[in-house]
């Protein structure tokens, strides 16, 4: 931190404390009155969270020396669900045109400078899981850049609508000051301005810093210059040309019946929890009982070992056992010496097959409550399947996954309308000049989500083919359609097979390598022979 940073924040803090500079603080993000929605859909988020991270309460039992806790051994079904769900909608194969095409030379470079279609796939499935998400583009040195934020970080300023279009994004930073942590959250604020009488409306971006050593406080009110990562931004940046947000807004697909007016998503199992508590409980139970269940036999004291003396000091009689502190099968009972009935095997069956079903049980459960395929987190009965079963079995998935995908899209659509606003925005460049200036409301955009994955290859391949052998579908696209090449790349296939099929020129003479000749003298000479010998 510089001098003058220093200085500033210096005075600051002591117009703070003689009241010259008025102190406003927060104890959640949530009581800021412009932002709408209820604390108590982020205590639901906060517990989606939980279940997401793996943070879960210990579990409780009783021992001969009373209450005992242990880590509940789980298995992370929300993860595990989420992942799966958002690898079938989105991976690197998809792909996002538009309709101009020199925004679509930029917006490539763009999501390929930040490594879009990875890191996209790896927020869907947080915002998956915890119901909402959100995508802030951003230039910083005439680059642009994209922010993530997961359900956490997203603060919608309206309610009672699905249609969001202002926002609060939360950042925040922990820093050490004078050997105590320190907390501080950005809060950054969309806002739209109100209609004047020509139609347009100004668009404000509002940044605010707070700072508090509470983790669960956001705290009192700071200047940017608190913190180097936020000296240079603007506290309010004003655009009058924009027609649409700067920001995407993602939501899961389906009504949030926790909270009518909200316009915050579902996680993807909030309203299934007790389905997983189930399929923990079977999963630890198990865990637990074969962590216990490892055999034991108890034997007389008879059989134990004596140790009469330890380094030459002679052992009561009644002290000279000795237990091999290694061996944790045999267990000595304390009966009479001669008692040889004490042998006794105490291991106990471990109940697999009916864990199992269970397991099985809770899990086809929650398979029909996500409305995914049978088999999803099973194992298939059938065994081996063919692409036709498999195209079948996953129709349920296939239709949830549309279902989700249509609001993908609309977030899609937002990014591309953000990104383009910066590129046609000319005082947010070094140079003043817009990198883009095309027509954003006549703009087509059009995510391909790559089907493939549901799609029989085998089957789709011999259509194509008869298509082809119709003279109905161009050879080119068959190339492309059916071997995932580009349209160069399936040129160049074309090419070289036109060049394999062009017939050798008449004076063409094929070398024989085995006679050192040609094929023209080798002929004549064995036509010369056979003359030869019809002629003796």
């Amino acid at each position: 931190m510089s001098f003058m940073r220093k200085l500033k924040r210096f005075i600051h803090k002591g117009g703070v404390k003689l009241g010259l500079v008025q102190n406003q603080s927060l104890s959640i993000i949530t009581d800021d009155p412009r932002i709408k929605v209820p604390a108590e859909e982020y205590d639901r988020i906060r517990k989606a969270k939980n279940y997401y991270q793996d943070v879960l309460p210990d579990v409780e039992y009783w021992t001969m020396k009373g209450p005992k806790k242990r880590h509940l051994n789980s298995i992370n079904v929300l993860k595990s669900a989420s992942q799966s769900l958002a690898s079938l909608m989105f991976n690197e194969r998809c792909a996002i045109k538009v309709s101009d095409s020199a925004l679509q030379t930029l917006l490539d470079q763009i999501l390929k400078e930040n490594n879009y279609y990875l890191d996209q796939e790896t927020h869907l499935e947080t915002w998956l899981a915890l119901g909402s998400g959100a995508i802030r583009p951003y230039i910083e040195n005439d680059k642009i850049k994209l922010s993530w934020a997961n359900a956490t970080d997203v603060y919608p300023l309206e309610a009672n609508t699905t249609k969001v279009d202002q926002i609060a994004l939360s950042r925040r930073l922990q820093k050490v000051e004078n050997n105590v942590a320190v907390y501080y959250t950005l809060l950054e604020f969309h806002q739209w301005g109100k209609v004047d009488d020509q139609g347009n409306r100004t668009y404000t971006i509002t940044n605010e810093l707070y700072r508090s050593t509470d983790v669960n406080s956001v705290g009192e009110k700071v200047p940017l210059y608190y913190v180097d990562e936020y000296a240079d931004l603007s506290e309010t940046t004003t655009f009058n040309n924009l027609s649409k947000p700067l920001f995407a807004f993602y939501r899961n697909s389906g009504a949030n019946n926790k909270n009518l007016v909200s316009p915050l998503g579902m996680g993807l199992c909030d309203n299934w929890f007790k389905t997983v508590d189930d399929i923990n409980l079977v999963h630890d139970s198990f865990e637990w009982e074969v962590k216990t269940g490892y055999r034991r036999v108890a034997i007389p004291r008879s059989w134990v070992r004596r140790q009469s003396n330890i380094n030459g000091v002679p052992l009561p009689e009644n002290e000279q056992y000795y237990w091999d502190p290694e061996d944790a099968v045999f267990v000595p009972i304390n009966i009479k010496i001669d008692d040889t009935s004490a042998f006794k095997d105490l291991s106990i069956n471990i109940r697999t097959e009916q864990y199992e079903s269970s397991m099985d049980f809770f899990l086809r459960e929650l398979e029909n409550e996500l409305k995914l395929s049978p088999g999803t987190f099973t194992v298939a009965p059938s065994g081996i399947q063919t692409a036709t079963e498999v195209v079948t079995n996953n129709s349920k998935t296939y239709q949830t996954r549309s279902s989700y995908l249509t609001m993908l899209e609309k977030t899609i659509d937002q990014l591309v309308y953000a990104i383009a606003e910066l590129l046609s925005t000319a005082e947010l460049w070094s140079d003043g000049k817009a990198r883009w200036s095309g027509d954003i409301d006549n703009l087509e955009i059009k995510p391909d989500f790559n089907d493939g994955v549901f799609v029989d290859r085998e089957a789709q391949r011999t259509s194509d083919l008869q298509a082809v052998q119709a003279q109905i579908m161009p050879k080119l696209q068959f190339i492309m359609r059916n071997y995932d090449k580009n349209e160069e790349e399936a040129r160049q296939w074309l090419e070289q097979l036109k060049e394999e099929q062009t017939p050798a020129p008449a004076d063409f003479e094929q070398f024989n390598p085995m006679s050192g000749e040609s094929d023209e003298q080798e002929n004549n000479k064995k036509s010369d022979d056979e003359s030869s010998g019809s002629n003796s």
